[in-house]
């Protein structure tokens, strides 16, 4: 039982921390052009969606891969 109410607390506490830390990545997201901020937020799923690939963000922008990775969201996410 007592293994229970300690997973439980963990995720608890992993959830505020992860909330946390994406309110502080909002702040600063913010000095990005719209574009910009699409891609990091698709990449990186800080939207609290499933991460997208460079492709998948690529062919939903109507941008090429390679701007995908200029914006420096180049960092394998899968």
């Amino acid at each position: 039982m007592i293994d229970v109410l300690k997973s439980e607390n963990e995720d608890v506490i992993d959830t505020i921390q992860l909330n946390m830390e994406l309110e502080k990545v909002k702040k600063y997201i913010d000095i990005l052009d719209g574009r910009e901020k699409e891609v990091v937020v698709g990449r990186f799923g800080l939207d609290l969606k499933k991460k997208k690939t460079q492709r998948e963000i690529a062919k939903e922008l109507g941008i090429s891969r390679s701007y995908v990775s200029r914006t420096g969201a180049d960092e394998d996410v899968s």
